[in-house]
């Protein structure tokens, strides 16, 4: 079971959020799940931000972010705005005392996401940033076999990222152009999901790659794009096993196709987001599929089944469990697996080798540590 946080010894905690969208109503029941206390929503504008009170359930609309940042009544904050304003709203809640929750990418360049960790580790402040698949019971469960020696030595990779919701030249969003979203769509936005649990599951980083982009339609509605819809990627971790990554935002009828196959020795594991509940095992006598069950499954597995087998749990479930984690951490807790800034500084950094290597053709690029 996930840890109960409604009072972690410093009292309930007390919530705001920056953004009024759809995220923002993810991580607004999320916070209620864990027992935070949701004080303020703060928007672009003022009659956006009672919009959003309204709509989410908090106490009060704040003005703006400062407002809402120099609050007294606030112990974290979450961004859930546009991503070009992460870092600096980030920056701005760690100098005012807050623990902060900031949706990915935690910022546009690596440069700045290396400078929020810096400064978050010097104030002490709790951070994350929401790579929520690990939340899901059965990649603790294929983390767990992959730490024990079940698959073996790893050897090769297959693994995708497909979404269609930017099919169509119609279909367009502030992500797409990089005043808003950052240099990167595609890769940055759904990607870096797979590269994290990539490295999460396995326990190894990716030390090399070789990836090429694909940018669709020059125009959306009628507006210029300069960002990707599709990125493939060839990858090498520290060990040396290989692996093939294909993210796309126009692969039709997939909604939120996240795949994870590891190869091993002595056995294949396969995880599907949009099949959370099963872990496919696969041998070369037999193959099995695993269904989530907290009586057999790994501790850290088990923790975060919040109900008995056979009652399906999916994303929400998975955010729940990371924002518990998160509060947690705000209590003195350290939870294993908890997506922090160095994560998202990770992140950013994997997001500039796979731009660099499409730039030069696909040259096969070093990450950095």
């Amino acid at each position: 079971m996930t840890t109960d946080v409604t009072d972690t010894g410093l009292g309930t905690i007390r919530v705001g959020i920056l953004g009024g969208g759809f995220m923002a109503r993810v991580h607004r029941t999320a916070a209620r799940d864990a027992g935070g206390e949701f004080r303020a929503v703060a928007t672009g504008s003022v009659a956006g931000g009672r919009q959003a009170a309204g709509e989410l359930g908090a106490v009060r609309a704040e003005a703006d972010a400062a407002a809402l940042l120099a609050s007294d009544d606030i112990d974290v904050v979450h961004i859930c705005t546009p991503n070009a304003t992460h870092a600096g709203l980030a920056l701005r809640a760690l100098e005012a005392g807050k623990h902060v929750i900031c949706e990915k990418p935690l910022a546009t360049n690596a440069a700045d996401a290396r400078e929020l960790a810096r400064v978050a580790g010097s104030l002490g402040r709790v951070t994350a940033v929401p790579f929520v698949y690990r939340y899901h019971p059965m990649v603790r469960e294929a983390r767990a076999r992959v730490a024990l020696g079940g698959i073996g030595e790893l050897l090769t990779l297959d693994c995708s990222y497909l979404q269609d919701w930017m099919l169509l030249s119609t279909d367009d969003d502030w992500r797409v152009r990089s005043a808003s979203g950052g240099a990167s769509r595609a890769f940055a936005d759904i990607g870096s999901h797979l590269c994290d649990l990539i490295e999460f599951v396995t326990g190894q980083r990716i030390r090399s790659l070789s990836a090429r982009t694909r940018r669709v339609f020059a125009e959306r509605a009628g507006r210029a794009v300069d960002t990707e819809d599709i990125v493939a990627i060839l990858v090498e971790t520290e060990s040396g096993a290989l692996g093939t990554l294909l993210v796309s935002q126009m692969a039709a009828g997939r909604k939120n196709a996240l795949t994870l196959e590891l190869h091993g020795t002595r056995q294949t594991l396969r995880f599907e987001q949009e099949r959370p509940e099963e872990l496919w095992i696969g041998m070369r006598e037999e193959s099995r599929l695993l269904l989530r069950d907290p009586s057999t499954a790994s501790p850290d597995s088990a923790r975060l089944q919040r109900v008995p087998s056979g009652h399906a749990m999916g994303y929400q479930d998975a955010f729940n469990g990371f924002i518990a984690d998160v509060y947690a951490a705000i209590g003195g807790a350290t939870p294993d697996g908890l997506p922090t800034f160095e994560d998202g500084v990770r992140s950013a950094v994997l997001t500039e080798a796979v731009l660099a290597s499409a730039a030069a053709d696909g040259r096969w690029t070093e990450v950095a540590a």
